[in-house]
């Protein structure tokens, strides 16, 4: 039996459909059908622009969705067919030493926990499979809609684990660079945990309406000036206690570091290659003996972190789904979000694929 899906065809050059067996589920494995799926910036990166790798030809992509079980693999005892579940984008082999060692994210290697879209087929497909399904998926609880659900899966808790990073306690003041979704996440969960004063960075004028809706108290547009001077400005020259990266590339990082006051917090989301090196002024964080506490990590998955997430959804807590923009459907609607995510249109958040509702 075969399946189509929309993926890369040559890595580095070019996406397409493919056509594939309909993968089996093995031990403790399921077979899924998409029922709401999100293009993500990332499935542009992992087809175009992380370097050659000959083992993603003709790979599907896809890491968010929402998914209804159609077949069970030996071993699952507490799902049945017709569930319906949010899948996190990371979801490692719970069996590795890796996990003994709290980096459940490199489960099997670096980033090896990440494997839905990369190093096996991803959502945007008819059919596609989930390892350890049990471990790795939640129910969607009653009064959750599915495009809240669907937001659990990688934009909520990679933007929630930027601010765990950073250590984000009640009273401080907090920077969030970036002001895409998964920077909105990060300013909704700086607000949850008593932030004080949240200052968001972005340039999009919807991005910057939605920061403010999700709690930030002042947005500075980086086009307009050099964000640290901007950020000065604002607060006195008083730097923040805690910054989280969530946009732009590795130079972002020295900006966090002169941001942030000796002995406090940087959290870093931002997998970014370019540029490859820095030229950093040491002087700027004391050289490196200013106690600044660095942390970049990988969005956490498993079945435990998609429950508390959607509780928060639940109880009123947040309402993801409000930065859902661009509705497309279908298989052909993965194709159409892809390049949503490649051109990104000035009136872009985030687009959602319905599939099989």
């Amino acid at each position: 039996m075969k399946m189509k899906g929309f993926g890369t065809i040559i890595h580095g050059e070019s996406v397409g459909f493919i056509e594939k067996d309909i993968p089996e589920p093995g031990e403790f494995e399921a077979l899924l059908e998409p029922v709401v799926i999100a293009p993500c910036t990332s499935d542009v990166h992992i087809a175009f622009e992380q370097g050659h790798n000959d083992a993603r030809n003709y790979r599907i992509l896809g890491h968010e969705s929402v998914g209804r079980i159609v077949k069970l693999g030996p071993g699952c005892k507490e799902y049945k067919v017709g569930d319906i579940v949010v899948v996190p984008c990371t979801t490692p082999n719970w069996r590795t030493l890796e996990v003994q060692d709290g980096a459940y994210q490199h489960s099997g290697g670096l980033c090896q926990g990440m494997r839905i879209g990369t190093s096996q087929d991803g959502v945007m497909a008819e059919y596609y499979l989930v390892n350890d399904v049990e471990m790795n998926t939640a129910k969607i609880p009653d009064g959750v809609p599915l495009e809240s659900a669907l937001m659990v899966s990688d934009m909520m808790t990679t933007g929630f684990h930027g601010v765990e990073l950073a250590g984000v306690e009640f009273g401080d003041n907090v920077v969030v660079i970036g002001s895409g979704p998964v920077g909105l996440m990060a300013i909704a969960a700086a607000k949850l945990r008593g932030a004080a004063r949240i200052i968001a960075v972005g340039s999009r004028r919807h991005c910057s309406e939605l920061a403010k809706f999700y709690g930030a108290s002042d947005v500075i547009n980086y086009k307009e000036g050099d964000i640290y001077e901007q950020i000065m400005y604002l607060t006195g020259g008083k730097k923040v206690d805690r910054t989280v990266i969530a946009g732009g590339g590795t130079e972002q990082l020295p900006i966090a570091y002169k941001l942030t006051r000796p002995a406090g917090g940087i959290g870093d989301l931002v997998a970014a290659d370019t540029p490859p090196r820095l030229n950093i002024d040491t002087a700027d964080f004391c050289r490196f003996v200013a106690h600044h506490k660095l942390s970049g990590g990988l969005c956490p998955g498993g079945r435990r972190r998609a429950e508390r997430l959607l509780g928060l959804i639940k109880y009123g807590r947040i309402d993801p789904s409000v930065m859902l923009t661009h509705k497309c459907y279908g298989l052909e609607g993965c194709k159409e979000g892809f390049e949503l995510m490649h051109k990104k249109p000035e009136d872009l958040v985030k687009p959602i694929v319905y599939m099989n509702v």
